[in-house]
Parts: C-alpha cells; sequence; structure tokens
C-alpha cells in the first residue's frame, strides 16, 4: 500500500480537519508507518479498543496531506501486533500502556509495566470491556525494573513521586558521577484516574465536562479538540461566532501559561523579581476572564455545537485594554530577561535537545518549536478561523532552556496580535447549536494545537449519542521520554530548570 494512495483508499472522516480512516493489517501498518517516517511525518498517538473481545490497534500519523488513522484488528491467541518503536520512539509508552490497559502486546520494544504499578493484578485489563470497575483488590509489590548504570563513582539519587512543593507526582532516578548527570530513568503513572473507562457509556453532552478535566491548565485545547469530535460523529456544524470565540478562548489559555511559566524559569534561576511581575499580569488575565466568561480557567466555556458563553462589545473593549497592558509589561520584562547576566547564564546550553535529536525522537509543540521542529496545527492544518488569520509559527535551533524561553515570549506576542484579529472580525450571530444523532461505530477526531502541543481526541461512538470509547491525546506522550535526554551532561541542580522549561503534563498521560 502506497502512502500516496491513501486518501483515495480510505474514508473521509467528516469535519474540521483532514482525516482519513481504514482498517489495515499487520504488514500494511508497519508498511505506512515507514513510509510517513521517510517522508517527514509523525505519529499522533496510539492506543487500543475492546469491542466486546473482539481488539483493535489504532494509530493516527501526521503526513503531508493531514491526519491518517489506522485501525488493526488484534485476534487470535497471542493478540500481538507490530512494534513500531523502532520507527517512533514515542510509541513505546504508548505501547506498553496498551499492554497494561487492554493485554495485547507488542512484538518487539520495551515489555515492562507502565501504568499498573501493581494497583490491580497482571492478569486484569482495565479497558476491556469485561473488566469490573467495582472490583477491589489487594496492593501488591511493584518491583519497577530500573534501569541501572554501573561503574567508578556512580551514584543513584531518586526524586519523588513525593516532591518538596504542591505539584503532581512523579519519579526520577538519575544515574550521576559528582553532579554530573549520565542518564535519567521516569516513571510515572501515579496519578491514574480511570478516565478513559469513565468516558464509556456517558453521553456527548456529559462527556463535554470530563473532557475539559482531564489535564486543567489545558481545559480550552481538551473541550475544543472534544467538540470536534463529537461534532464530526453527528455532522454537527457550529455557528461561526461560536468557532471564532473558541479561538480567542485558546490563545487566552496560551497566554496564560506562557506568562505562568515565564514567571517560573524566572524563579528557578533566583529572578524573583520575574515570578512576581509575570504572575501578577497572569492575574490580571484571569480576573478578566473570570469576569467576563464566568470562569478563570475559562473551563466548560466550549461545549458541542459551540460554546457557552458570548462577549458584548463592552467585554471586548476590556479584552483590548487588558492585552495592551500585558504587551507593554511584557516588553519590558523580555529586556529584563535577556540582559541579566545571571538567568542567561543558567539559560544557555542548558537542556539542550539539538534538531536532529528532537526529529528523531518525535519532540512536539512549544518544546518541538524551540529545537526547530516546525509542527503548529494552526498553520499548517488550520481549522476555522485559523485559515483566515495567518499564523506566525515562533521556531528557534538552539534547544535549549533559552530557546524554549524565546518561543514563549515571541508565542505571546503572537497570540496578543491573533486576538486583536479575531475582536476586529467576530462574526454576529449564534454562538450554539444542538447536537445531530451520531451513526453507530462511527469514529470522529479532534485535533487541536494547545498552548503545550498538538492534542488529539478519539471518539468512537455507540448508541443513542453514547461514548463507545474514547482516547484524549496529550503532547507530553511524545515530549517526556526527550526530557530524559536533555538532562545528559547537565547538572542535577539544573533539572528543575530544565523540567519547567518544557513544563509536561503529568495528568495528561496518565488516564
Amino acid at each position: 500500500m502506497k502512502l500516496d494512495d491513501f486518501p483515495k483508499i480510505f474514508s473521509r472522516l467528516p469535519g474540521a480537519m483532514p482525516a482519513w480512516h481504514g482498517a489495515v493489517n499487520a504488514e500494511e501498518l508497519r508498511s505506512l508507518c515507514e513510509q510517513v517516517m521517510r517522508g517527514g511525518g509523525k505519529l499522533l498517538a496510539l492506543w487500543g479498543g475492546d469491542e466486546n473481545g473482539e481488539y483493535a490497534l489504532h494509530v493516527v500519523l501526521v503526513a503531508a496531506p493531514g491526519l491518517l488513522a489506522l485501525t488493526l484488528p488484534v485476534s487470535g491467541k497471542h493478540t500481538t501486533f507490530p512494534d513500531i518503536s523502532d520507527l517512533f520512539p514515542a510509541a513505546d509508552r504508548m505501547q506498553r500502556t496498551v499492554s497494561d490497559m487492554l493485554g495485547l502486546h507488542p512484538t518487539g520494544g520495551d515489555h515492562r509495566k507502565w501504568l499498573r504499578h501493581a494497583a490491580w493484578p497482571g492478569g486484569e485489563h482495565p479497558l476491556r470491556k469485561s473488566f469490573d470497575i467495582a472490583a477491589t483488590f489487594a496492593a501488591g509489590e511493584d518491583g519497577y525494573p530500573f534501569i541501572a548504570v554501573t561503574g567508578n563513582g556512580v551514584h543513584e539519587i531518586p526524586v519523588g513521586p513525593v516532591h518538596a512543593g504542591t505539584i503532581e507526582p512523579g519519579h526520577f532516578r538519575f544515574s550521576i558521577v559528582g553532579e554530573r548527570v549520565l542518564r535519567l530513568e521516569e516513571r510515572l503513572g501515579y496519578k491514574h484516574k480511570g478516565i478513559e473507562k469513565r468516558f464509556e457509556g456517558m453521553t456527548l453532552e456529559q462527556g463535554a465536562r470530563l473532557a475539559g478535566r482531564i489535564s486543567g491548565d489545558t481545559t480550552v485545547g481538551y473541550a475544543w479538540a472534544y467538540a470536534q469530535a463529537a461534532e464530526s460523529v453527528t455532522g454537527t456544524v457550529p455557528p461561526p461566532r461560536a468557532l471564532w470565540l473558541r479561538a480567542l478562548f485558546l490563545e487566552l489559555e496560551r497566554l496564560l501559561n506562557h506568562l505562568g511559566d515565564l514567571g517560573y524559569l524566572g524563579n528557578d534561576v533566583a529572578l524573583a523579581f520575574g515570578f512576581a511581575q509575570f504572575w501578577i499580569l497572569k492575574e490580571d488575565l484571569l480576573r478578566m476572564n473570570g469576569e467576563l466568561f464566568g470562569h478563570r480557567y475559562l473551563m466548560d466555556r466550549i461545549v458541542p455545537g459551540g460554546v457557552a458563553v458570548d462577549v458584548d462589545s463592552a467585554g471586548l473593549a476590556r479584552i483590548g485594554e487588558t492585552l495592551r497592558h500585558i504587551e507593554q509589561n511584557v516588553a519590558a520584562l523580555k529586556d529584563i530577561y535577556d540582559e541579566h547576566a545571571g538567568a542567561q547564564d543558567r539559560f544557555l546550553t542548558t537542556g539542550r535537545v539539538l534538531p536532529e535529536l528532537a526529529a528523531q525522537l518525535g519532540l512536539t509543540g512549544l518544546a518541538g518549536r524551540a529545537s526547530g521542529q516546525a509542527w503548529d496545527a494552526r498553520e499548517q492544518f488550520p481549522c476555522t478561523p485559523y485559515d483566515q488569520l495567518d499564523v506566525q509559527m515562533a521556531t528557534h535551533r538552539n534547544g535549549d532552556v533559552a530557546a524554549r524561553v524565546t518561543v514563549r515570549f515571541e508565542e505571546i506576542a503572537e497570540s496578543i496580535r491573533l486576538v486583536r484579529l479575531i475582536l476586529e472580525r467576530l462574526p454576529s450571530g449564534e454562538i450554539r447549536c444542538a447536537l445531530g444523532d451520531a451513526a453507530e461505530s462511527r469514529l470522529g477526531m479532534g485535533w487541536v494545537e494547545g498552548w503545550r502541543g498538538e492534542i488529539l481526541v478519539a471518539l468512537h461512538a455507540g448508541e443513542n449519542n453514547r461514548i463507545r470509547r474514547l482516547h484524549p491525546h496529550d503532547p507530553s506522550w511524545q515530549n517526556w521520554p526527550v526530557l530524559e535526554h536533555a538532562i545528559i551532561g547537565n547538572i542535577v541542580p539544573d533539572f528543575p530548570l530544565i523540567n519547567k522549561s518544557f513544563n509536561l503534563s503529568y495528568s495528561g498521560v496518565d488516564l
């Protein structure tokens, strides 16, 4: 099967994005993955499903025409599927998760448990339809086999999963000589909440609330991707004003997170002034959101069929005034960050990921663009209204903390420009329409460039507008493994700074 033929062979999925779906066998799956990899495309997501004992592996690739969604039936005694982690290293943890949650296993790669943490017996698989969600299990021994580094003077430092600050849990195993890091191995999965299982049986309307709570700092991104998927399976087209308001909310969310991160990055290099000033600006934006839209973080503002809240002319003026205030202050703070010798000494060359390594490992989103990976769905595969806004992608090639700081500054400027265009061109009209009826067994997908990177929501529809299976994919799946490489050769005290410069989601990869 030739990659160029897939738009002719596979079915075009309805909705806002260029996406095609088709069933493949193991040989075709492997061949298409190889062709996408050689052509400069990438793996977007991988997950498994259970149709009452009939299992399937789903793989979504990004190629020049758009998204290619492949479904591989997995049946037989051994329930195995082809390993693609040699082509796309980011697939490794996704494949291990499929093994833990469904009992389907790759033919190669890493077979260590990833999510189970001995919270359920090894023979149980929570995403199988036969799994009893009311069952309770005695805690067992985890015994996770970390990879040991040996040699003269090598020591291990275990950090977490409980940390000194009020942050999400994750375990980091450092192998060091002196303070120089030889290897880092992560162990995540401490926030497992059963989100994918919880979606099963929900109505499309009910699922929207849960989607917005998958990773709290990206509630708008997930809500929009979910809405796209729900609208795809029901053939619903939201009103134009709603689509423009969604973009407004998404750019405000991008601003919120970049402002907060720049403050934290200043704090990590002892520039407390920067931390205080950026968080004052973030608070200004949060208060504006709360006053105009009823929620500081814009939770539940995007709903299937449109949006839940509108804005009047006075509100538009208030947004413009807030943006001017933020723009002026960020420009002054950028000069301070750029000219502060201590900050630049810590930022420059620290946590560097060269473009070649970033491409090999599939680094994506904000961190990817700082390492020369020119991917931004708002520009390359724009939905309304981004197809009318001419998004200017911010990219750099140094791949260090300084580059990730610079990308944040440039994306703040670009988001302010985009919001001003949205305010100028915001169409009038309704803000929401009713959802149609979903075709049973239809696959719908939503794809949104969130502030951290690409978010995919894949929705398998069931009877009576209920969800049969839903997989939300966070860009942190791709980026967490790259962090292990970014720290190599750096000193242990620089890890918090490097980690914050990526600012990945624990919750988004622990479903």
